[in-house]
């Protein structure tokens, strides 16, 4: 049996928060990115939240079928930049694909800093949240 309607008009659209929600959410996955980064307004406003911005350090274009984006992320210090940013790509590629149907076309990642994971956390709020976690 055919469950798909019949209407000839059918539009399915995105907001720009969900790809980048999307693309943070596996950014946070990747092991080597310590946090995506805003700007200065960004790091003022995150001090006056109790939780983390996942959409944070991320812009996105979206259009009809296609999104592009651009990234900002402090690395691990010692981590392979190269490496990290291919399996950003790559799975933020099949996680829009998967769940949007939307092609990543463009993918930009700028690395504004490097840290050690312990310098990480002692410098910000939610690297010392996530350090109970990750540093030995």
């Amino acid at each position: 049996m055919d469950t798909t309607t019949s209407v000839k008009n059918r539009k399915l659209t995105f907001d720009d928060s969900v790809i980048k929600k999307i693309a943070g959410s596996v950014a946070s996955d990747i092991e080597g990115i310590l946090s995506m980064n805003g700007g200065f307004l960004s790091d003022i406003a995150d001090r006056f939240r109790s939780d983390t911005n996942p959409t944070k350090g991320i812009g996105a274009e979206v259009g009809e079928r296609q999104v592009a984006l651009d990234m900002e992320a402090t690395l691990e210090y010692g981590a392979d930049a190269q490496q990290i940013f291919d399996q950003l790509c790559d799975q933020i590629h099949t996680s829009l694909k998967q769940m949007t149907g939307l092609e990543l076309v463009e993918l930009n990642l700028n690395v504004i800093d490097i840290m050690s994971k312990r310098e990480w956390a002692n410098h910000t709020k939610e690297g010392k949240e996530e350090t109970k976690d990750r540093v030995n």
